[in-house]
């Protein structure tokens, strides 16, 4: 069962995958689609109403239109949290108190507010994961470090090496796919040599997985060693530097600006009108 989750996960990492298509999404400025993930990211967890997921439901899904990934590969992203997803609805549910009192028995007390807010994680969770999973599998690595030096370049007044950092987390994001694959790889080598992954209990199942850490992590500074070379022998050196492809915004780009703030203003007047009027009488509004 634990090898099969594993291997399960392996096989289902979106997160640093980039997908090619010739969709409007992908021809947008990183810059767009960084800050559209941020705003998207606080409004799914400042919303607490029907109406306004409504509204993010359907932005969502013309997001993924509009992307032009296929919505199983969207959804191969949530397998890996699927255990994350149940534990967290679950404890929500169960220890959640207050409002009508649903199931009862012995301890265990179901409320109305606590299958509502277990509810809202579980969207929460499902609609980051696919959120953030298209602007991943639509932005190269190159492009995320690059809409991120330019977001933060103002911190470099302030002596924070923004390119390093942008550059670090391009890079990580880049080999986390990389790792997943080498991993697998050393699974079935270890297998191959009559190593028992499935015998015995849940713990010592987890330490039969022990030893694949080493050659794992052997890999792992192997390739960063490799990378560390590569870049010290094309002269790389951080710092300010100039692009071949300079970030530049298009009409485009403004276009969704607007949208991303009309989106905002919307979800902000949806939850300001339900918190003084009550979700009938904005239901009734927009209706």
């Amino acid at each position: 069962m634990l090898r099969l989750y594993c291997e399960r996960i392996m096989s289902n990492i979106t997160i640093g995958q980039y997908y090619h298509e010739n969709s409007i999404l992908h021809r947008l400025d990183p810059r767009v689609k960084l800050i559209g993930t941020a705003i998207f990211v606080i409004v799914l967890f400042a919303a607490n109403n029907i109406i306004s997921y409504s509204v993010i439901t359907l932005a969502l899904i013309l997001t993924i239109s509009l992307s032009k990934v296929p919505f199983l590969r969207l959804l191969k992203g949530i397998r890996p949290i699927l255990v994350i997803l149940l534990i967290s609805a679950m404890c929500n549910m169960l220890f959640t108190k207050g409002g009508e009192v649903l199931f009862s028995y012995g301890v265990i007390n179901i409320t109305k507010s606590g299958v509502i807010k277990s509810v809202y994680i579980a969207v929460r969770l499902i609609y980051l994961v696919i959120g953030t999973s298209v602007m991943t599998l639509t932005t190269k690595p190159s492009d995320i470090a690059d809409g991120l030096e330019k977001i933060f370049g103002f911190l470099t007044k302030i002596k924070i090496p923004v390119h390093e950092i942008a550059m670090m987390m391009s890079l990580a994001l880049r080999f986390i796919p990389t790792l997943m694959e080498e991993s697998d790889k050393i699974i079935r080598a270890q297998k191959a040599r009559g190593a028992d992954f499935d015998s015995g209990g849940l713990i010592r199942r987890i330490k039969n997985y022990l030893p694949i850490l080493v050659p794992l992590f052997i890999s792992a500074i192997n390739r960063a060693m490799e990378l560390a070379n590569a870049m010290d022998a094309r002269c790389y050196s951080g710092g300010k530097r100039t692009k071949m492809k300079p970030l530049k915004y298009a009409r485009r780009d403004f276009y969704a600006y607007g949208i991303l703030i009309a989106f905002l203003i919307t979800i902000v007047i949806i939850d300001v009108l339900i918190s003084r009027f009550g979700s009938c009488y904005v239901f009734t509004f927009f209706v």
